[in-house]
């Protein structure tokens, strides 16, 4: 077994600092002034150590980073690396991670995520915090737990995604997406999954305008829609949600079920009204679901 070469409470300055590295373990080290540091790495375990400079992980491989910070001008800190964990760490830095394979991040805050994890394949994401627009764009295969979102345009192009018990202030969230399920989650903005294919939500609630439009098979079970006006319009659906739906315009097929909806529009002229069934669980309320 090779013994890992060790690095502790230095302070690391000029472009490529540990280049080609590999087998080491660095431990409360600061990389300051200096682009690429850790350039072409791998097996590297990273403890306590600060990131101050530009593009300290690109093309790196088996990386494991704990307790570590990536300040602001750290920024597009990792790209193009291969099995990569971060714990309990920081990331100031906006455009990080991209073009990655395998990434394990658990209790990982991105304050400043704009441009973040895009294009990268194997994502898992386990109590995160992130505010920044256009968050995991053009991603796949990703596993989701408690993640607190703050952010337009959040998993745009994403396929293969699995969302758990999170909250995502996020305006046209999931928009050209494929094979996305949310669960046990709150989700509010605007426009919601525009363009997507096979979009599920289960025991979620909603809060869009115009949201959960032009999609391809739209399953909802056991949802709430809150303030959620002009939905489903041209997507084919299956929903079952509990109390009101606000508004209902132009479905293009399937079965919209909830206790009542404020108001329905069909337009005959764009939509056959004979493809979508409504139904409405409470009976004073059958009256507002009538075709216009």
């Amino acid at each position: 077994m090779t013994k890992k070469i060790k690095y502790s409470q230095e302070y690391l300055t000029g472009e490529r600092a540990l280049f080609q590295g590999e087998d080491m373990r660095i431990i409360d080290t600061i990389f300051a002034d200096g682009e690429s540091p850790l350039k072409e790495s791998h097996d590297i375990e990273l403890i306590g150590c600060m990131f101050k400079w530009k593009y300290p992980l690109w093309y790196s491989k088996n990386i494991i980073a704990k307790n570590c910070t990536w300040f602001e001008m750290g920024r597009a800190g990792v790209w193009y690396t291969k099995n990569i964990t971060v714990e309990d760490s920081a990331v100031e830095a906006p455009k990080n991670f991209r073009h990655c394979e395998n990434i394990i991040l658990k209790n990982v805050s991105f304050p400043n995520a704009e441009e973040t994890l895009w294009n990268c394949d194997g994502i898992s994401m386990e109590r995160i915090t992130a505010k920044g627009d256009y968050f995991a764009m053009n991603s796949k295969n990703i596993k989701v737990s408690d993640l607190t979102l703050y952010g337009n345009y959040s998993f745009d192009g994403a396929e293969n995604v699995e969302i758990h018990s999170s909250r995502l202030l996020s305006k046209d969230a999931f928009w050209n997406s494929e094979n996305v399920t949310v669960y046990d989650s709150f989700i509010s903005g605007e426009y919601l999954g525009w363009n997507a294919k096979n979009l599920t939500f289960v025991n979620c609630t909603i809060e869009s305008l115009q949201g959960l439009c032009y999609i391809d098979n739209l399953v909802m079970k056991n949802c709430k829609l809150i303030n959620t006006t002009l939905a489903f319009e041209y997507s084919t659906v299956n929903a079952d949600i509990i109390g009101k739906i606000d508004s209902v315009m132009n479905p293009s097929g399937g079965i919209i079920r909830a206790d009542s909806i404020a108001e329905l529009i069909i337009e005959k002229d764009k939509v056959d009204p004979g493809k979508t069934k409504i139904v409405c669980r409470q009976e004073e309320n059958k009256i507002k679901c009538v075709s216009t």
